[in-house]
This record gives C-alpha cells, structure tokens and sequence, in this order.
C-alpha cells in the first residue's frame, strides 16, 4: 500500500523550504552589500528571491561546482597548450642563434656580409612566425573561453537559475559573474556553517 504524505508532513516541508529561502535571501542580500554600488542596483529584490528559491535543495551548488571545474581544467589545459607553443619557440629562436654562429665562425671574410643579410632575413622571417603563431594561439584561446562561458550560461539557463542566458553584452555578463560570485561565497559559507542540504 502506498503512503503518501501526511497534510501536516507537508506543511512542515512547506515550512522548511520557506524558512530556508528567507534564511537564503538573507545571506544573499547581505553578499550583495560587497557588489560595487552599480550592479547592486542591478540586482532586484525579485531576483535575489528567485536565485535564494533556487538554491533552497543545494542542486545549483553541484552545478556551478561542475561548472568551475570544467572551467578550471579548460584553462588549465588552454595555459598548458600556451607554455608548450611558447617553448616550442623558444627552441627554435635557440636552434637558429646556434646555426647562425656555426655559419659565422667558418664564413669567409668576403661572405661576411652577404651571410650577415641572410642571417637577420631568416631571423626576422622567424620573428614574424612566431608572431603570426602566438596571434592565433591566443585567438583560439579566445575563441574557446567564449565558448566555455556560452556554455555556462547555456547550463545555467537551463538549470533555471534566475538572471543567467546567452548573452555576450560585456554588462550582462558581468552581472551573471557576480551572481556566480554570490553563489559561490553562500556555497562556502553553507559548507563551513554545515547548513548545506
């Protein structure tokens, strides 16, 4: 026989929830007062109240936690493919620097010249190389935390946390960074309190 539960059960879950998302919209509002006075203005009763309703079960939590992580790898990995670009350059300017040298130290006086023009076009041609490299490494590095931050928002959206969607107007999403930011100290505050659900 199923059971279902009592009215009272429910009342006093009714009364939990209720008591949670004033103890929630506290604390965020409370957060809020660090914000810069611009985005405070920006952030309305109404949505602090529907960001601390969507906190009440703790699932946004795991949620932005998974988010930072996959964050955190992804630049991690971006700085890791930067650093190996970075010496596989620093190799090259090493190996040419050494050519060089070998060529001057057996060069014919009257080939000096000639050898020393040849030298700095192959230098400069390297130069420029590593330039055009470095410009497009830092393009896709770009091009992939702008992804990753369409990504999240996309997530979040999704997830139903109030004020996040797929925007790359500088403001908006600097105003979704410091709901994150507000969500993440009320997560750490929750986990060092041991009030998490």
């Amino acid at each position: 026989m199923d059971t279902y539960p009592s009215v009272s059960d429910q009342f006093v879950d009714s009364t939990k929830q209720q008591e949670r998302h004033y103890y929630l919209l506290s604390e965020l509002q409370s957060l809020v007062k660090d914000l810069p006075s611009s985005f405070q203005q920006r952030l309305s009763y109404t949505t602090l109240s529907d960001l601390a309703l969507a906190l009440i079960d703790g699932t946004v939590y795991e949620i932005v936690q998974g988010l930072l992580d996959i964050q955190h790898l992804t630049e991690k990995n971006l700085f890791n493919q930067r650093q190996k670009l970075h010496t596989e350059h620093r190799i090259l300017k090493q190996d040419l620097m050494r050519k060089h040298k070998q060529a001057l130290l057996v060069c014919k006086s009257h080939n000096l010249a000639l050898l020393k023009a040849t030298q700095r076009t192959e230098t400069e041609a390297l130069e420029q190389r590593v330039r055009e490299e470095q410009r497009m490494m830092d393009e896709k590095i770009i091009a992939e935390i702008d992804q990753k931050v369409l990504d999240q928002q996309n997530t979040l959206e999704k997830a139903g946390v109030p004020g996040f969607y797929i925007t790359n107007n500088p403001q908006e999403v600097t105003i979704q960074m410091n709901l994150l930011e507000l969500v993440l100290k009320l997560q750490q505050k929750e986990t060092q309190s041991g009030t998490l659900p």
